[in-house]
């Protein structure tokens, strides 16, 4: 009867876990062009009273057929009850567990969010200007799905979220990582959320509405990896050790088996440490440079990270300032890279050396500049390499040239705000030998939108240090704001 007990306990603390983070509903976080706000079902229902009425199941009962169903109702008609419906096949001498005083605010607080968010969704036209640092950026609306919501969610994130920083772990391989190159990104978001983020960062882990753990895979690849062995066993097991750790001293972790928890990686093997804990690859919000659907990233709860290559750790000086809209732009694509992965080789193949309007390289002559060939160019070729991700967006963004991703089961950066088909171009890999055919076939209004819409999206993937409002570093954390609330684009 013991091992009865305690197995259904385990199960009703997964699903528990999976109810409140999306999982059942198979539409989590589905996008679609239409630029229509929805939310999936709210929680009314508190994580930590989740789990705590689950946990009272073997208290309150010695028979298993007395355990009670929780049975959640989804209702997709529009209605001001927000709530999670739970209905309990249980005798009324069972008790509810009280939540303390801090939960029961931050719940609140969620709740409030969730309706102003929704209020906002639900109002008619079109926005032009969103306000960032007390001035009036012109903005082209269609680069959101839902602009006004996107802008009452930016804003309540910055009035509500907040962030613990867990203190555990040692230097070089937590609390820091790579500033500059290929990595950047991953060590100026640790840095970010160590020294700075005021705002969003509290030292009381009960006020916390997720934890993030600060270790580096970038770190963990250059300390503990043996080269060439592509063995993984020792990032893995560091990340056990890490939850380990955690999950003995605090009652955060296993209170929601990590679903409030977050990692955060640029390397290509992110989702090869995650695997050291079977509750962070499947549970925890991964935040990954590496998002391909088809090799575990799941948008209901991770994070696409933007791949950002800034040598020397700074923007090149070409691209801090891109020429007018205006300027010529003679060339019609390019390209420059080396054969990695299955796609570019195709690229290559049929591209290299074949037409002067679309200049393909594989490796650019010591006597060409790279990024003064994407500021001369109206289309920047984005294929993947060995992973999904490619710096070269973000380059082809700074640079003002439309990127066309080349790529398949890649999750882009920051789609549960944006619609990337305002301002890049998706083209399927099997299309790739009818390229310029349809580079060509863009009219010239909707090249121009799609620049104006480049130049509205910018600030969204800049690197700023300190981090500036609606930049990188805020529209991750937006990102791990909607999956904590629990809302969907659709």
């Amino acid at each position: 009867m013991e091992t009865n007990s305690s197995a259904l306990i385990s199960l009703l603390l997964f699903l528990s876990v999976l109810l409140l983070f999306g999982y059942i509903n198979n539409n989590f976080f589905s996008v679609n062009s239409s630029p229509k706000f929805e939310y999936t079902t709210v929680f009314s229902v508190p994580i930590v009273e989740l789990q705590t009425k689950a946990i009272s199941i073997s208290t309150s009962s010695d028979h298993h057929h007395d355990d009670p169903i929780l049975t959640v109702h989804n209702s997709a008609a529009p209605s001001n009850n927000t709530t999670l419906a739970v209905t309990k096949n249980v005798k009324k001498k069972k008790k509810n567990v009280k939540l303390s005083k801090e939960e029961e605010e931050m719940e609140h607080g969620l709740a409030r969010a969730r309706a102003t968010i929704r209020k906002a969704a639900s109002l008619t036209g079109n926005i032009s200007r969103i306000v960032a640092d007390g001035d009036e950026n012109d903005v082209a609306g269609t680069v959101y799905l839902n602009a006004r919501a996107f802008y009452q969610s930016y804003m309540e994130m910055e009035k509500r979220f907040k962030v613990h920083v867990y203190s555990e772990g040692e230097l070089p391989i937590v609390h820091d990582g790579p500033c500059k190159d290929i990595y950047t990104v991953e060590g100026r978001f640790i840095h970010e959320m160590e020294h700075g983020a005021k705002r969003f960062k509290t030292r009381d882990p009960r006020r916390a509405h997720v934890y993030f753990m600060p270790f580096s895979v970038t770190w963990m690849v250059k300390y503990l990896y043996k080269p060439l062995t592509y063995d993984h066993t020792a990032m893995k097991q560091f990340v056990a050790d890490y939850v380990r750790v955690v999950s003995s001293k605090y009652p955060f972790w296993n209170r929601t088996q990590g679903a409030d928890h977050f990692m955060l990686s640029c390397h290509d093997w992110g989702p090869h440490a995650s695997h050291g804990n079977p509750f962070v690859y499947n549970t925890s919000i991964r935040v990954l440079c590496n998002a391909n659907s088809s090799e575990g990233f799941s948008p209901r709860k991770d994070v696409s990270l933007p791949e950002i290559h800034l040598y020397g750790g700074n923007v090149p000086p070409k691209l801090i300032s891109p020429p007018p809209a205006t300027s010529p732009r003679p060339y019609l694509a390019f390209f420059s890279g080396g054969l990695h992965g299955p796609i570019r080789p195709i690229l290559l193949d049929h591209w290299k050396g074949r037409d002067p309007d679309l200049q393909v390289y594989e490796y650019l002559p010591k006597d060409l500049d790279y990024y003064s060939f994407m500021l001369r160019s109206k289309f920047c070729l984005c294929p993947s390499g060995h992973e999904v991700a490619s710096p070269r967006i973000v380059e082809a963004i700074y640079a003002e040239c439309v990127p066309v991703i080349l790529s398949d089961h890649y999750v882009l950066p920051f789609s549960d705000v944006l619609r990337w088909e305002a301002f890049a171009i998706q083209v399927n890999v099997s299309e790739i030998p009818r390229l310029k055919e349809v580079l060509i076939s863009v009219p010239e209004e909707k090249y121009r939108r799609l620049k104006e819409g480049l130049r509205a999206i910018r600030k969204h993937f800049a690197l700023n240090q300190p981090a500036k409002r609606f930049d990188v570093f805020h529209m991750i954390l937006h990102s791990i704001w909607l999956r904590r609330l629990n809302l969907r684009l659709v």
